[in-house]
């Protein structure tokens, strides 16, 4: 049996695995969805979302670090300085993400009545979905329509793999 070339090459900067070691938490997705819906605010964040509070220090904290989050000071009359939480440039561009997990997510876990949210065009009202195209300009329909290809950035791995390792 001959080995897959992709086993020639290091998955060592693959920034698939990049991505997840700051995304890769289902309450890091959660904080990004309620901000994505409005909700700035830690409180409001706890309610909605029943995260723990250490958990979300923890969760919104490292997002501002990443730079995905940026934090806006504000003030209820009477009481101490609070932060609400933004999204940077970096955490906007994660929209199609949240967009791809809601579509399969809609597909294959709604309730019957529905999703309980949708994202919709601003301008127009209509709801958003995700298309995926080629550089070409091709909208691709089905997953079987894509291959996955060594990129510019693959380093071939300093001991080439065995097969079965």
């Amino acid at each position: 049996m001959t080995a897959p070339e992709a086993l020639q090459w290091s998955v060592d900067n693959c920034t698939i695995q990049r991505s997840l070691e700051i995304m890769g938490d289902r309450w890091s997705l959660i904080v990004l969805r309620e901000v994505f819906q409005g909700i700035r605010r830690f409180d409001d964040m706890t309610v909605r979302t029943s995260i723990p509070r250490q958990v979300l220090t923890a969760r919104l904290r490292r997002l501002v670090d990443d730079g995905i989050l940026r934090k806006e000071p504000y003030r209820v009359p009477g009481q101490r300085e609070r932060h609400e939480y933004r999204l940077t440039e970096k955490g906007l561009n994660l929209y199609p993400v949240l967009i791809a997990l809601q579509e399969w997510g809609n597909r294959y876990l709604a309730d019957p009545a529905g999703p309980p949210i949708e994202f919709a065009h601003r301008d127009c009202g209509e709801p958003v979905h995700l298309v995926v195209r080629c550089a070409a300009g091709h909208d691709l329909t089905g997953s079987r329509e894509v291959v996955g290809r060594i990129g510019p950035g693959a380093v071939r791995r300093a001991t080439p793999a065995a097969v079965g390792d």
